[in-house]
């Protein structure tokens, strides 16, 4: 009797061992491996979520809601019960009232997101319609809606225009060659941070936050420098002609190379030179026109021929002409420059007449 019990001991003793080898063995061949496969996918996960500033954390989300939405699909029929009773008791014992609320008393709230429009977008203007009532609709300041459609006057505005509207206070930005976000900042003097922590704002490079010319960038609360048309200095003022008469024939009002032909949509011939120049009269004539146009030339300025022509001179950097004085074909009008809608140094030349525009290619020689 006795070595029948010292057997089944020594039996239970052997087997508790097994028992612990085997489940040692499992967890840590297992268990232990199926956690470390679980901490490697968490890691890669992690990762690609903070790479590029969270470009593929919507990824994770999206997927962690989905599963979400299965487990409600497959479990949730088994969870819910039918409560219709125990709503209806409730009413009774608390006396309809919910958190001290009567249930009759609740209503749906609807909230707005406060998360900002992602571009621009047009209005078109209503009968009463002012920059003001529009800029409060929207949410933006006058300026703002200002500085977005340079050439729509806040006193001529009618109802049927439309105007583009930016999707925060601040300026919408065409970014040109050479511009980083910290220039633009700059030029609109607020922190480079701003532009990068607007959500919809794009980079070409997430981490160097570089630019791709041409790309709207939106700097909120950014504000538009004043651009100032020059006054002509003594030391360059062109001469006053005289008594002067067109002659009918075109010279070359800039030297450079072509840049934009005349085109049904740009009426005008583009002539860059990276170096600037002077710019000269096509033709001989009296001057009606210098300064400032906001409507995007820049500092221009305008000749009346006198015989049925007017030209324009526009993107100037600097103007050598006073409205009312004569210049003679030749004569220096100005310094070619970029100012106005311009994305470099170039002028841009318009032949008008009573029936449109001319093709300035077929008139020059």
């Amino acid at each position: 009797m006795k070595a029948v019990k010292l057997f089944i001991d020594e039996w239970i003793l052997d087997f508790g061992k097994f028992v612990k080898m085997f489940l040692g063995y499992f967890i840590n061949t297992y268990i232990g491996r199926w956690f470390g496969g679980f901490e490697n996918i968490k890691d890669v996960a992690v990762v690609r979520m903070y790479k590029q500033r969270g470009k593929y954390a919507n990824l994770f989300v999206h997927a962690g809601l989905l599963i979400v939405m299965v487990l409600g699909v497959v479990f949730g029929p088994t969870l819910l019960i039918d409560n219709t009773s125990t709503r209806a008791d409730l009413s009774t014992v608390v006396g309809g009232k919910v958190f001290g609320a009567s249930i009759e008393d609740v209503s749906p709230l609807t909230q707005v997101s406060e998360k900002p429009r992602s571009e621009s977008e047009y209005y078109t203007v209503q009968d009463g319609d002012t920059f003001k009532s529009i800029a409060d609709k929207y949410g933006v300041t006058v300026d703002s809606v200002k500085w977005a459609n340079p050439d729509v006057s806040e006193k001529k505005v009618k109802a049927g225009s439309k105007l583009v509207i930016p999707p925060v206070t601040g300026v919408v930005h065409t970014v040109k060659a050479g511009e980083t976000v910290y220039s633009i900042a700059k030029k609109y003097n607020i922190d480079a941070q701003s532009i990068v922590d607007f959500p919809f704002n794009t980079f070409t490079n997430d981490e160097t936050f570089s630019l791709a010319i041409g790309q709207d960038l939106v700097v909120p609360d950014g504000i538009m420098p004043t651009e100032e048309a020059p006054t002509p200095s003594k030391l360059y003022q062109t001469p006053n002609a005289g008594s002067v008469t067109a002659t009918g024939n075109w010279v070359w009002p800039a030297a450079g190379r072509i840049t934009q032909p005349f085109r049904p949509w740009h009426k005008g011939l583009d002539i860059a030179n990276h170096d600037g120049g002077n710019i000269l009269a096509a033709d001989s004539g009296t001057v009606v026109v210098t300064g400032w146009d906001k409507s995007g030339y820049g500092n221009k300025v305008v000749i009346n021929h006198g015989n049925g022509y007017l030209t324009l001179y526009a993107h100037m950097s600097r103007i050598d002409v006073v409205p009312g004085q004569t210049v003679k074909r030749g004569d220096r009008l100005g310094v070619m420059g970029s100012t106005g809608r311009s994305t470099g140094t170039h002028l841009h030349f318009e032949i008008r007449t009573t029936r449109g525009n001319l093709d300035p290619m077929g008139q020059l020689k």
